[in-house]
């Protein structure tokens, strides 16, 4: 209750105003237990300071170490989350988007942080996204050293929030990868997705909630579970698995299949003269992605540059290192597969050519 609604000579508190401090701080005290448990041999210090702190001489073992960097967050998904009541796995999805867009060029992510933005803090709540993220981290192999949660009454409802996160990794100079390294001859991987991921939310809410005015309680037997449970499935983390793949075999890049599909995050990493062709006919997205384009009679070119259609990651490897990437992948239990092949442009103008059907 505003203490001074009644009364417009009454002092103006903070609490007042809509700020809980000591709702603040039992916050903190619930994320401590999740926050150990994303360290790394170098995280130094503990939750409470000013910055996150890290021991950079690990970094002395490079010949010439190249630091980066990324940001993101989750988009319109946490809507879902909030809907659904359920705010412990958004974190994961914070965690992918940062480091798997840090692993493309070859980094190894280090550490990241955090920033939650509440209408009202509620601690448990906070603690669960929290949770999250630092589970992400685990799934990663980075630190979570540290973040902030800030509370706007008037700017979000009681119930809302947003989440961001940036992180930082570092990759040795003469092993960073990229369009430089593609040669005609090579091949594209596909790296299956976990699901929708963190990208086109603002599409699929109103295709299932309000245009098909599906529930997300709806039991969905194509999807095997709820609507609801189908669109918070977290987004995959592939840094892992993107380095090991790095250390046993040759890679000449990586994309991260996000906002604008895969058409368009591959052409990200096509050099001039070169063109990569990727036959459709190589995989079937899960039903997900063909139940949105039936609700939404959808074209085929307005949802690939929406969603994933069931590619996370993609790797360019030289065509006599296929098998060998597949094998490391498949040893690590990513469902992947060569959907395509790197040849000189020609007279065409794009970078990239989807060709073929995905299979009924």
């Amino acid at each position: 209750m505003n203490e001074t609604a009644g009364d417009p000579t009454a002092p103006v508190t903070y609490a007042s105003a809509g700020v809980d401090i000591e709702a603040g701080d039992r916050a903190v005290d619930l994320m401590k237990e999740w926050v150990r448990k994303a360290q790394r041999p170098e995280s130094l210090g503990g939750l409470g300071g000013f910055a996150g702190l890290f021991d950079a001489s690990a970094l002395k073992r490079y010949e010439r170490p190249l630091l980066a960097s990324a940001t993101d967050g989750v988009g319109t998904k946490v809507a879902i989350a909030q809907r659904m009541d359920v705010h412990d796995t958004i974190g994961r999805d914070l965690v992918a988007m940062v480091v798997d867009d840090l692993v493309v060029c070859g980094a190894e992510p280090l550490f990241m942080t955090d920033y939650i933005c509440v209408g009202k803090v509620h601690p448990e709540r906070v603690s669960a996204i929290v949770k999250g993220i630092a589970e992400g981290c685990v799934l990663a192999g980075c630190a979570l050293v540290g973040g902030e949660t800030a509370e706007h009454p008037g700017l979000l409802g009681p119930d809302e929030y947003d989440v961001a996160g940036a992180g930082t990794g570092v990759v040795e100079a003469d092993r960073l990868l990229g369009a430089d390294r593609i040669r005609s001859g090579d091949v594209v991987i596909n790296m299956a997705s976990s699901g929708l991921h963190s990208n086109g939310y603002s599409l699929v809410r109103k295709v299932f909630l309000e245009r098909a005015g599906w529930s997300l309680d709806r039991e969905v037997p194509e999807f095997g579970r709820t609507l609801g449970e189908e669109l918070l499935e977290p987004t995959r983390i592939y840094s892992l698995d993107c380095l090991a793949l790095a250390r046993t075999t040759e890679v000449h890049a990586f994309s991260h299949v996000t906002g604008g599909g895969l058409a368009a995050n591959l052409a990200r990493v096509i050099p001039d003269g070169l063109h990569a062709t990727v036959d459709r006919a190589t995989w079937t997205p899960a039903p997900v992605f063909r139940a949105t384009a039936e609700l939404g009679a959808m074209e085929r070119p307005e949802i690939e540059k929406a969603l994933n259609m069931g590619v996370g990651m993609i790797a360019i490897v030289p065509g006599e290192s296929a098998d060998a990437a597949l094998d490391t992948l498949a040893d690590r239990g990513v469902e992947a597969w060569v959907a395509g092949e790197i040849t000189e442009r020609g007279e065409r103008a794009e970078a990239v050519t989807m060709v073929g059907d995905h299979p009924a």
